[in-house]
């Protein structure tokens, strides 16, 4: 299926994080012409040197700088969206400042990309959100709120903008640098928890979520979808 992406114009926005960076990298191994996309120009240069692409210096939060960015480029084949940057914590404690910069960084940002973004007839959108959105925690839940409002905004649009397909992409705990900020002994308990709870006995890596967001690309027939990655997280 993935021989259909073989010289297709691609743009993964959060291309310097994880999944954004596997992405990159899977596209590019299909035979893609990829653009990485971020607001680190250094890392994101990075990226782009590895896939032999394009590299864009663009931030989520500025919606000026997303139109003149799609206006001067012809369509893409297929866009990604897995840029996010959120805070956590019990919402009687999260300061609403924080809260609503959560909100504009993961769905405004996609909110933005998706409003803006000029995409081949039979091509596609793809977010990336997370399994809080169907399994909620009481210590996050405004990143499920904000995970279950991306999703519905993928069915909407898949609606409005078809034959555009567009689908959303639902990791669960996936071995990304985002936990290299969690002490080392705290990240192993934490990892060693939640390999032994998950059905398939083994941890999400990025290359995992990158699988899926190809196949929503890449598959003809798959719209309006979310696709969780989750290793059976949701039925633990």
């Amino acid at each position: 299926m993935t021989e259909s992406l073989r010289g297709q114009r691609v743009l993964v926005v959060g291309a310097a994080g994880g999944i954004g960076r596997a992405t990159a990298m899977a596209f590019a191994s299909a035979g893609a012409a990829v653009s990485a996309a971020g607001r680190t120009p250094g890392q994101i240069a990075a990226v782009a040197e590895a896939v032999g692409g394009e590299s864009v210096a663009l931030d989520v939060l500025d919606n000026d700088a997303i139109e003149r960015f799609f206006a001067g480029h012809p369509a893409f084949d297929h866009v990604v969206v897995a840029a996010a940057s959120t805070t956590g914590g019990p919402v009687a404690r999260l300061s609403l400042d924080d809260a609503k910069a959560s909100m504009e960084s993961k769905f405004w940002g996609a909110y933005r990309v998706a409003r803006a973004c000029r995409i081949s007839e039979h091509g596609s959108i793809t977010f990336v959100s997370g399994m809080l959105s169907q399994r909620p925690s009481a210590a996050s839940v405004l990143q499920g709120a904000i995970n279950a409002a991306l999703e519905a905004l993928a069915r909407g649009l898949a609606l409005e903008r078809a034959p555009v397909r567009v689908n959303t992409v639902s990791p669960g705990i996936i071995d990304t640098p985002l936990h290299d900020r969690m002490p080392e002994a705290s990240r192993a308990a934490m990892f060693d928890r939640m390999r032994s709870g998950l059905p398939v006995r083994r941890l999400g890596q990025a290359e995992d979520v990158a699988q899926a967001i190809l196949f929503a690309a890449s598959n003809p027939f798959v719209t309006g979808s979310t696709i969780n990655v989750d290793g059976g997280g949701r039925i633990m």
